[in-house]
């Protein structure tokens, strides 16, 4: 996907284009886990669908829940889906960062010689 370090860095142009595939990415990512919750916290806690989404925006943004639930699958639901949201925004930023990490890298092409030294 990346040049390699012997490679001559990609103009800006293309970093752009991997930049916007990136986010785009990371979009697609974060709605495709917006419908889980919304579709969750609607037919296992019972919620109306825009408490729904809701629920599932405020855990999904780490702001946490708004509804109190009482059933015992809706709070295993919300607590898997709290999880899941976390280990989400690391992999979103993953995604997001690594075409500014990598042509950062290459530009200064840091190896594993360099950093013995």
């Amino acid at each position: 996907m990346f040049e390699r370090k012997h490679e001559k860095i990609a103009p800006v142009a293309v970093f752009i284009r991997r930049l916007v595939e990136a986010i785009g990415l990371a979009i697609l990512l974060i709605l495709a886990a917006l419908f889980a919750g919304v579709a969750g916290y609607h037919w296992i806690a019972g919620l109306g669908w825009v408490d729904a989404l809701l629920d599932a925006s405020m855990i999904l943004g780490g702001m946490g829940p708004v509804n109190t639930l009482t059933g015992t699958g809706a709070k295993v639901f919300a607590s898997g889906y709290a999880l899941f949201s976390g280990l989400l925004f690391i992999a979103i930023m993953g995604i997001i960062f690594s075409p500014i990490v990598h042509r950062m890298l290459h530009k200064f092409h840091i190896d594993e010689r360099d950093l013995k030294k």
